[in-house]
């Protein structure tokens, strides 16, 4: 793909600009889902380095959430929007699926709006044993892989959690499993560093209804 002059978020030095546009654009032409890769690439390919001597850290993820949301408002459109949609509607029929037994909870780039084709639906549930989500699957022939998420908390421990992956169509569904008790101990976002949002079944059909052109005209929940 060629390469595209992309928006700047208008924060910070002019070298920290740089470094998140190059990033936004890496992330969403080459489908990096990795917000530190992605500053590392734009650093070298703009010919600077990190770490001591370097002319500056690395800017914040938010501020390259903020920019990947802008850069495929511009450069995405219609397509953009239209897929971002196409995961929010996935994520609530999973949901739906979910909610007698799991209390599922959308979070991720489908919330923000920060994704691109690489990125799948991030959903937690919860339920006193994680191999129940397993058995639930199962009995309901919904083919799916294990695999697991090192998940970070405020107080700096690092959990390593239980991952369901399927597929709905064309768009990849991953589930977390959590503790009941996590209902109300909530993991960071590694794009802010702040609690994760976590939205119910009643505002993720809130949010999957948000139409094409509100998502290209005005901000997204981040």
């Amino acid at each position: 793909m060629s390469r595209r002059s992309t928006p700047s978020s208008g924060h910070g030095s002019d070298l920290s600009r740089e470094v998140i546009a190059e990033a936004a654009r890496i992330i969403c032409e080459e489908d990096v889902l990795d917000y530190r890769s992605a500053k590392l690439k734009a650093l070298q390919r703009l010919g600077q380095k990190s770490g001591p001597g370097s002319r500056g850290a690395l800017p914040d993820n938010a501020s390259i959430q903020a920019a990947v949301i802008e850069y495929q408002r511009i450069f995405g459109g219609s397509d953009y929007a239209g897929h971002l949609i196409a995961m929010r509607r996935a994520a609530v029929q999973a949901m739906k699926l979910l909610q007698p037994g799991f209390s599922p909870r959308l979070v991720g780039a489908v919330v923000s709006g920060a994704i691109t084709y690489a990125h799948r639906v991030q959903i937690h549930g919860f339920a006193d044993r994680p191999e129940t989500l397993d058995f639930f699957l199962q009995d309901r022939g919904i083919p799916f892989e294990q695999d697991e998420r090192d998940y970070r908390y405020p107080d700096g421990t690092e959990v390593p959690v239980p991952l369901a992956r399927f597929e709905a169509g064309e768009i990849g569904i991953d589930i977390a499993m959590f503790g009941l008790d996590d209902l109300r101990r909530t993991p960071l976002s590694p794009s802010d560093g702040l609690p994760m949002k976590r939205l119910n079944l009643a505002d993720a059909e809130a949010l999957a209804a948000v139409g094409i052109e509100a998502i290209l005209g005005s901000p997204t929940l981040s």
